[in-house]
């Protein structure tokens, strides 16, 4: 059932480690069929090496309906922010070191690079703590969203979401970029944010990037 999303699940996840946005079995992929059901991967497992039948498939009212390991910790929050996020098709989580810093001294990462307003849709908010694995990670998430395609977790990591895998993906790698280049600016001095027009600029532009 779903093989080549889940062929998709785990390139997304190896695509994830090659961008170091993850180590070991760090973080999680998600992704949402249009019946309701969510394919996600197991808790604990190395994505090098893993399968297709390790991948865990829910139906929409959160029972098992595929797959023999154990899901992703992450699962209740996972299933919290699809349930209230209709437009949310897939969910990417991970403990991305310089997103994550930014959040120990920010609450929220600024539209400082063309790049972050393509993907993110515009300035990373910092969501308070919450213990990973818990119904309230999924509840400040969505909270924190804000019309934005990432969350910076505080303490902890970051979620990004997007209606589709391509677009929760770009979204935790680029945030990542500009989290890198925002302190190594602000390192420096203090870091030119872009203006409101300039954000929306970029947003609307990278519409029609790609074929």
């Amino acid at each position: 059932m779903y093989e080549q999303d889940k062929k998709a699940i785990i390139a997304a996840a190896l695509e994830m480690k090659d961008n170091r946005l993850i180590t070991m079995s760090g973080g999680n992929v998600s992704v949402r069929k249009e019946n309701g059901d969510i394919i996600v991967t197991p808790s604990g497992m190395n994505y090098v090496g893993m399968v297709p039948e390790d991948l865990i498939v829910y139906n929409k009212e959160g029972d098992i309906i595929e797959g023999t390991r154990k899901p992703s910790v992450d699962t209740i929050a996972l299933q919290y922010i699809y349930e209230h996020m209709p437009e949310v098709n897939a969910i990417i989580h991970t403990h991305q070191p310089y997103a994550t810093a930014v959040g120990l001294i920010s609450d929220t990462l600024p539209a400082c690079c063309t790049t972050l307003s393509n993907v993110a849709l515009g300035e990373v908010h910092v969501a308070p703590y919450s213990t990973p694995g818990s119904l309230e990670m999924g509840i400040l998430t969505v909270d924190y969203s804000k019309g934005k395609r990432a969350v910076i977790l505080r303490h902890h990591g970051v979620v990004t979401i997007g209606g589709n895998l391509k677009e929760a993906l770009y979204a935790a790698v680029y945030t990542e970029d500009v989290a890198r280049s925002y302190l190594a600016a602000k390192a420096a001095g203090e870091p030119a944010i872009m203006t409101e027009e300039e954000d929306r600029l970029a947003v609307e532009m990278f519409s029609r990037y790609g074929q």
